[in-house]
């Protein structure tokens, strides 16, 4: 309690309040220097508060001020158009990956199609309301888990490679033209000797799901 009241008096060493406000007895008493720190402590929180509402405030602005056309990356390249061709044997119109994000040898693949007016099949389905149909989507995935099954780090080969069996596939939204198709492939199992892997897919668009499922699939070689 003597260093609060030493540094209390010490705050209000001024010799002109010295000179016009006589001491007395009892000056600082305990409930006095616990007044004092009371009114310090709300004027510290008050001047950082503004302080950190200035900054959200400038950031908000600067915000505003961006370009939408530059707010929003683009997705990574971990592998372009060419070096998924080098991997794939598809080619047009059935090439369905036009770009890997993220790759982990020997355990998944991430990559992307984008989904335009453009692609063929379009025109038939449908004329007047351009939906992706479902079993190209699946396509597109199997091709994904293509990269990851027929990568070294797996013991694949550059063969063609086939659906062996598809099972628990749920089409949750439509994709249409315009989406961009984000396809999640994951290598569960691979048997070696009969070159056949076992696969968890998943596909997304704007981070909501539109389609899953679990992929077999067997190397050409093997079959």
């Amino acid at each position: 309690m003597a260093t609060a009241s030493n540094s209390v008096l010490f705050l209000s060493s001024d010799p002109l309040s010295h000179h016009h406000n006589p001491p007395r007895t009892n000056l600082y008493p305990s409930s006095s220097s616990r007044s004092h720190s009371v009114s310090l402590i709300p004027t510290k929180q008050s001047s950082s508060l503004a302080l950190r509402c200035s900054n959200n405030g400038d950031n908000v602005s600067s915000q505003k001020d961006t370009p939408i056309e530059l707010k929003f990356p683009a997705f990574p390249t971990v592998m372009d158009i060419n070096q998924i061709r080098e991997i794939l044997p598809h080619r047009f119109p059935f090439l369905l990956v036009d770009r890997v994000i993220e790759y982990t040898p020997g355990v998944s693949a991430v990559a992307i199609k984008n989904v335009t007016i453009n692609d063929n099949f379009f025109p038939g389905h449908f004329p007047d309301r351009p939906i992706m149909p479902g079993v190209l989507m699946i396509e597109a995935m199997a091709q994904v888990g293509g990269i990851v099954m027929l990568q070294p780090e797996v013991g694949g080969s550059q063969d063609n490679f086939f659906f062996a069996g598809i099972d628990k596939v749920r089409f949750r939204k439509p994709v249409i033209a315009g989406d961009t198709l984000v396809m999640r492939m994951t290598l569960l199992k691979f048997q070696k000797r009969f070159g056949l892997a076992k696969m968890e897919g998943k596909a997304y668009v704007g981070g909501s799901l539109v389609c899953e499922g679990e992929f077999m699939m067997v190397s050409a070689g093997s079959s």
